[in-house]
């Protein structure tokens, strides 16, 4: 007879099983829990944290952290116990945390890493070449150039953001209500994004945001360079609408921004989207980089140089452990580039703007 210490451990092997046979189905599951169940879940976690000023996530991040650390605590200080049982009750003990936390984890949010890819949906291809991905870049120097000569009316001035950062969680609902109106399934309603309250650890960290999916609140990394801020914090939306791939979250707060009425929202988003595409250019070819960059407006480069500049200050160790840990947890999820699905945003957009204008 099972030992009942030992359910929730077997239980973890049972639910990864189940997720490993229904990740098999995405259109079941785009059906039935992205379109259905999570729509649900996630409206109600909204309603009811969406109103708390703070992050009620990173306060439950903070209490879980201290238990465990007790826990840690009392469990190794007395060493006089046998450590064969001792170790055997550790590891149980370790596995029944792990059952749960995995089982609201995917309850919650992270079945929608087996949905029906976004390409799919937008039936838009997924290879180009670098003739397709040059017009694009090119296209986009122009969008971006005419957007901040708009703003600042000078080429080589900086783009200074005026607004709030509370202001941005509002006007960002804006540009998803027009985006919406192309493609109703990026209704964004009930909002819940907020600063997160480890924004410093975050920067070391080498994050912008997050998602937390038993909140699902919209943490955005309030130290960031404010240019950033409007599309990163679309990204985190992008993600409670139940897009879990970082590449399509990137992509839809990419259009999320560019849709709203506001030039400094557009701007957020056009000099994030080239951004990208000049580092696929930095890989690809560099002497086509370097043709490029003269034909972009020295204020422009000015913004992007202030971002390098910022996240440069906090680079440390910190930052590689957890991108090591963050790119192998991407690719045990349905992400097999890691960290460089990120990037892999850059293919959409291409193949989008075959069909659309920029």
């Amino acid at each position: 007879m099972l030992n009942k210490k030992n359910i929730l451990p077997v239980l973890l092997l049972v639910q990864i099983i189940i997720l490993k046979i229904i990740s098999f189905f995405p259109e079941w599951i785009e059906r039935i829990y992205s379109n259905r169940f999570y729509v649900y879940i996630s409206n109600f976690s909204r309603i009811l944290f969406g109103w708390i000023p703070f992050s009620v996530g990173d306060l439950i991040y903070f209490i879980v952290g201290f238990f465990i650390i007790r826990w840690i605590f009392r469990k190794f200080k007395n060493r006089k116990l046998d450590k064969n049982q001792n170790w055997k009750t550790v590891s149980m003990e370790i596995l029944s945390f792990l059952s749960v936390f995995y089982f609201l984890f995917h309850l919650l949010w992270a079945t929608n890493y087996h949905r029906v890819p976004l390409f799919e949906k937008l039936h838009i291809q997924k290879e180009y070449s670098d003739a397709d991905l040059l017009d694009f870049t090119k296209k986009l120097i122009v969008k971006t150039n005419e957007i901040h000569s708009r703003i600042v009316k000078n080429d080589s001035l900086k783009v200074v953001f005026p607004y709030a950062q509370q202001q941005v969680f509002a006007d960002n609902i804006k540009g998803y209500s027009n985006l919406s109106k192309q493609y109703s399934f990026f209704k964004y309603e009930n909002s819940s994004i907020k600063k997160s309250l480890i924004s410093l650890p975050l920067t070391y960290m080498g994050f912008a945001g997050y998602l937390n999916p038993f909140t699902n609140e919209a943490q955005v990394n309030d130290m960031l360079p404010m240019p950033n801020f409007p599309t990163t914090a679309a990204h985190e939306m992008a993600h409670q609408l139940g897009y879990a791939s970082e590449s399509e979250a990137n992509f839809i707060g990419y259009l999320a921004s560019i849709r709203n009425d506001d030039l400094y929202y557009q701007y957020s988003g056009y000099s994030f989207a080239l951004k990208y595409c000049l580092r696929n250019w930095k890989i690809r070819d560099e002497k086509v980089l370097e043709q490029l960059l003269p034909t972009i407006h020295p204020g422009i480069l000015k913004n992007y140089d202030d971002s390098q500049k910022f996240w440069e200050q906090y680079e440390t160790f910190i930052e590689t452990g957890f991108k090591i840990f963050y790119d192998n947890f991407l690719k045990l999820n349905q992400q097999k580039d890691g960290l460089d699905s990120y990037s892999k945003f850059v293919d959409l957009m291409v193949n989008y703007y075959k069909t659309e204008k920029v």
